[in-house]
């Protein structure tokens, strides 16, 4: 095995496969930096250029871009409160207020850090499941699958600050969101109203884009002011206390690794689950939980910790049984037909050294894009110092170009735009956002297991096993939150 990791080494900084690998890390900046492109769209578009050559070499070209993505987009989040990309949603919460509040610069070291620490977190989980996965995988089944999702939308209680009822409310219109398009078992059109656009359903990244961009620049457009209302750690010490940071908080950003990288592995569930699976534990467990939200640094991290961690648990699955674990590792799967490698058990003994090569580019390639973005992170942070009105108009075309560029139609645009306007509502009346982008993440993978698990099982899959775990820990974090919440109003009201 050993022996195996050195030659994948040796062959990823070969001068061919990184100068394929510098490429991959641009244009996954590139997109991961600008909202509604996504690093699937963009694995997508480099496939063909992936014809003849080497595994390692388009496995270089391509996990490079799919990492960088995902830690770009949180640079977008942190500086204009826009995701990059749907899995960088959570770095909006506490992200964009640090730049508010002029910690741009040590927002982005510390979210820097803590995806390369994912990496490295996601990595070490790969080689460790080689001897043991299959038998964990083989023990979910739909039942299994469907109770996930739930455990990932009750953690809703904890992300709608005290509020689980507005929480719930906000999961459920998110569902029916999801529920918009054809039924897949029945194949009859549900709530389009007659629009053949809506029978695809309502695009996720244009609601992302809409409802955490939408609020952001009605709120530059109407001041008068930038977004950072300060500059104390826009220079270089604030960058360099982000990646302290992570290093103090390591115990989070450990936890968050290992959320993403066990999500990760089941396939079919995402990124977007892992984010708020682990945001919703660090708010559980920390002792400032009404800093989350407002500018918390543990809240940052564990946002940030799990995505790199949840791309490097992806590949397992895919890895060992060619199932893919994700979008975009789906796409790199259709890479493995492309050189003509097969996923299974060959990928664990004479094609070692590809594996190993795949685990070396997650973490070489975050390593590069962080030495990457160190110069460039305190002009980037004195964006956050233009004065709203004039940066508003620009990312009102960023948003619209993102919006559009989904699936090159007017459509999403009006998606975009309604979502803006409902984004602004919540944010007027104090009304949780996450759980409605959650409940539209998940509402379709949920409609899809539990249909599964009662045709296969009919109601006997609530006795298995995983599923009481599974209902056991959900009630669990309700019972939390709800004497969280009771304490809460118990120490406001009077002594009387």
């Amino acid at each position: 095995m050993i022996e195996a990791a050195l030659s994948g080494l040796l062959q990823v900084v070969s001068p061919y496969a990184l100068s394929l690998m510098l490429i991959g890390i641009v244009i996954g900046f590139v997109v991961g930096i600008l909202p509604g492109l996504g690093g699937p769209v963009a694995l997508a578009l480099m496939l063909p250029f992936t014809f003849g050559m080497t595994p390692i070499e388009t496995f270089c070209f391509l996990l490079s871009t799919m990492v960088v993505t995902t830690t770009a987009g949180g640079i977008t989040s942190i500086l204009f409160g826009i995701p990059g990309e749907a899995t960088a949603a959570a770095i909006v919460l506490d992200g964009h207020p640090m730049a508010k509040q002029g910690e741009a610069g040590r927002a982005i070291g510390a979210m820097l850090m803590a995806s390369l620490l994912g990496a490295v977190i996601g990595a070490i989980a790969i080689v460790l499941s080689i001897p043991i996965i299959r038998p964990i995988v083989l023990a979910f089944g739909p039942p299994e699958f469907f109770m996930l999702t739930l455990v990932g939308l009750t953690f809703i209680s904890v992300l709608s600050d005290g509020s689980m009822t507005k929480g719930l409310i906000m999961a459920t219109a998110g569902i029916l969101v999801a529920l918009v398009g054809i039924d897949p078992q029945t194949a009859v059109p549900r709530y389009t109203f007659g629009l053949l656009e809506l029978w695809d359903g309502i695009s996720i990244v244009a609601i992302v884009i809409g409802l955490f961009g939408g609020p952001q620049i009605l709120e530059l457009m109407l001041s008068k002011s930038s977004i950072a209302t300060g500059t104390a750690s826009n220079d270089v010490r604030g960058i360099w206390q982000g990646f302290k940071d992570s290093f103090i908080h390591w115990n989070v950003v450990l936890r968050a690794g290992l959320i993403g990288a066990g999500v990760g592995i089941v396939p079919g569930v995402g990124g977007s689950v892992a984010q708020f699976i682990a945001y919703g534990h660090a708010k559980q467990t920390s002792r400032e939980p009404e800093k989350f939200g407002k500018g918390s640094m543990e809240g940052l991290l564990a946002a940030s910790g799990n995505n790199n961690a949840k791309d490097g648990g992806a590949l397992i699955p895919m890895i060992s049984f060619g199932l893919p674990g994700s979008v975009s590792t789906a796409i790199v799967l259709t890479a493995f037909l492309i050189v003509g490698i097969t996923p299974g058990p060959a990928m664990l003994t004479e094609h070692l050294d590809v594996t190993f090569a795949m685990i070396w580019v997650t973490i070489i390639a975050n390593v590069i894009v962080l030495l990457i973005t160190i110069p460039l992170i305190k002009p980037l942070s004195r964006v956050t110092l233009v004065s709203g009105p004039l940066l508003a108009p620009f990312l009102l075309v960023l948003v619209v170009l993102g919006a559009y560029a989904t699936h090159n139609s007017m459509h999403d645009v009006w998606v975009m735009l309604a979502a803006a306007a409902i984004g602004v509502l919540c944010q007027r009346f104090n009304w949780p956002k996450v759980p409605l982008l959650l409940g539209v993440v998940l509402g379709e993978i949920c409609e899809r297991y539990f249909f599964l698990s009662h045709s296969l099982f009919g109601w006997d899959w609530l006795s298995r096993p995983i599923v009481i775990g599974f209902a056991v820990i959900m009630a669990f974090i309700f019972f939390r939150a709800g004497r969280q919440a009771w304490l809460k109003t118990r120490q406001q009201g009077s002594p009387a």
